[in-house]
């Protein structure tokens, strides 16, 4: 088990499937944060779900009765915005194939809509998405614009199972255009590293906690912060034990993990 003493300061965790499940929340939410804060541990939430605003995130923990500051939230469309503005420090036109809250997301960093002589297409889960959107993408990427995707992950896990994620539609722009997309989230390790920085900690000092093998414990492997694989979204206990290096924790579920910890 890991003890304070390990030094262990902080923890980044990822939401969908760890957090909640849509929008039922995956245990007692207030408590375990709680917790979380009387053990001496710093949370900074890390997720790949380009749906929400980072206001939006704030505004859903807090139904859930978790009260978290911006600068603890970081999601795709963030580093997707970083990675665009160090490019194109002015800002510029992009089109996007995403939600409001994706948009806002890349309004903050400069960036607005546009389907004209666009610096880049940006895509993620478009759960309104339309094949004149899809078309108009593509004609985009085919014309030189830089095709960037917020995260990889083919499926979201709902309540009712498993929905097609952004991954389904990188896929599908992607065999439409014959360009693969610059993926900026997880297992890529961007992400990771913006909040080492907001935490101040070194990987060594942090434990990332999510649901996918292939991103959030990937992207953290990577950089070698310690991880814990819950079982409560899409990976099962099984496919933790076959993957390699295997995550030095495997818990049920955030409730567990505190029985780690």
């Amino acid at each position: 088990m890991i003890q304070l003493n390990t030094g262990l300061k902080a923890l980044i965790i990822d939401m969908d499937g760890v957090i909640w499940r849509g929008d039922q929340p995956l245990g007692d939410l207030p408590v375990i944060f709680a917790e979380f804060k009387h053990r001496g541990y710093q949370t900074v939430l890390a997720t790949n779900n380009a749906t929400l605003s980072d206001d939006q995130y704030l505004a859903k923990l807090q139904q859930f009765g978790v009260e978290l500051e911006e600068w603890q939230i970081i999601s795709s469309p963030d580093v997707a915005g970083n990675y665009l503005r160090k490019r194109y420090p002015g800002g510029g036109p992009i089109f996007s194939v995403g939600e409001v809250g994706m948009k806002d997301t890349l309004a903050k960093y400069g960036f607005y809509q546009n389907d004209q002589n666009v610096l880049a297409v940006v895509a993620g889960l478009d759960r309104q998405v339309t094949y004149d959107k899809l078309a108009r993408a593509t004609l985009l990427i085919r014309s030189g614009a830089m095709f960037i995707g917020t995260n990889p992950d083919r499926t979201l896990p709902m309540p009712e199972g498993l929905m097609p994620g952004a991954g389904s539609i990188l896929a599908a722009l992607a065999a439409a255009t014959d360009v693969q997309p610059v993926v900026v989230g997880k297992p890529e390790p961007e992400i990771y590293l913006i909040a080492l920085e907001r935490l101040n900690t070194s990987p060594s000092e942090t434990l990332v906690v999510g649901d996918r093998l292939d991103t959030d414990i990937a992207g953290a492997q990577k950089i070698g912060c310690r991880t814990a694989l819950l079982l409560s979204g899409v990976a099962t206990e099984a496919d933790a034990m076959n993957w390699r290096p295997v995550p030095d924790i495997i818990a049920p579920d955030l409730t567990g993990l505190l029985e780690w910890l």
